[in-house]
């Protein structure tokens, strides 16, 4: 059984984070597909049918000359595309707030002692706590979201004086933690949104005694490592296909329907194809770094440390 309420180095962050897959891997991902499959496949077709049409209008009308081709195929399906973008956002809400709550109420159960979680133990997580979703997802939307973008932008325009290459190394797995804390806390504990959300951001400098060195860039590091992986796994299926097309486009004899628009025919269908399983990939992967981020969380819950511990102790008493 893996311990969780307790503190971990740099080096443990990341070797506790494929430890848990070890132990918990077959249970953690079999409950995770029966209640995330079908947005996930509904999510990747969307992504081989739907952009694949979209990008192939906006690359043939920049590549043939026709500045307003684009606004002219928009203007014509104007009620399609509104209603399909309208259901592709429902549907990446939905699969939003499933991929980043079900690790957080897996290790919830998994802290509180289940060996094997069963998929209606999750899903009844998820109906018990709807009205705390949806407060959550108000106050992502209205208050953590516009302060990233801010800070995010602010980050951007430093690109043009280099320092802005440093703050986006920083801003990024810091915004990122800062999420995935607000999301442990707020599901943890009985604290409202604000109070969460003020504990993940000054978790994330200091913990609660004030005593001990900052987490920060051990908690900043374990994030950026786990993004390094993921990143490198799925950009090969990404990669494979763009080597394919770019290879086409230089080689091949022009006769101006490809270049038009080279998402057409076979090749066309297997870029999307990659493109779909880079996506599946990414979202697969992704819970390696919500399980990471859980254990930074509770790594910053000093105030459980001991009294895990104590606990454990007082579990040998009695088998002894």
């Amino acid at each position: 059984m893996m311990q969780f309420y307790k503190k971990r180095e740099f080096g443990a962050f990341i070797s506790d984070s494929f430890n848990f897959f070890k132990l918990y891997g077959k249970n953690y991902f079999k409950n995770y597909i029966l209640i995330n499959g079908l947005l996930l496949i509904l999510t990747v077709a969307v992504v081989i049918f739907g952009f694949r049409e979209i990008f192939g209008q906006l690359i043939g009308s920049n590549i043939s000359g026709e500045s307003y081709y684009f606004e002219r195929y928009f203007s014509e399906n104007a009620g399609m595309l509104i209603v399909a973008g309208i259901l592709v956002f429902v549907l990446f809400v939905l699969l939003g707030i499933v991929n980043y709550l079900y690790p957080v109420f897996y290790l919830k159960r998994i802290t509180e002692g289940a060996q094997k979680i069963k998929t209606d133990e999750i899903l009844g997580d998820f109906k018990r706590n709807a009205g705390r979703i949806a407060k959550m997802c108000i106050g992502m939307l209205f208050i953590v979201l516009p302060i990233m973008m801010i800070v995010v932008g602010f980050s951007y325009v430093l690109m043009l004086i280099i320092i802005g290459f440093f703050l986006m190394l920083l801003v990024y797995p810091t915004a990122f933690n800062v999420s995935a804390f607000l999301m442990y806390d707020y599901f943890n504990t009985k604290r409202g949104f604000i109070e969460s959300l003020s504990y993940s951001i000054r978790s994330q400098f200091s913990y609660p005694n004030g005593n001990e060195k900052s987490p920060y860039w051990k908690y900043w590091g374990a994030s950026i490592i786990m993004f390094i992986i993921m990143y490198m796994i799925t950009s090969v299926f990404t990669l494979i296909p763009m080597f394919f097309i770019y290879g086409s486009l230089l080689t091949s004899v022009p006769n101006g329907s490809f270049e038009e628009n080279p998402f057409t025919g076979a090749l066309g269908i297997i870029f999307f194809i990659f493109y779909g399983f880079s996506m599946l990939a990414s979202l697969l992967l992704s819970n390696l770094m919500y399980i990471n981020a859980g254990l930074m969380y509770y790594d910053s819950r000093t105030d459980l440390h001991q009294k895990v511990e104590l606990e454990e102790i007082e579990t040998i008493g009695i088998n002894e």
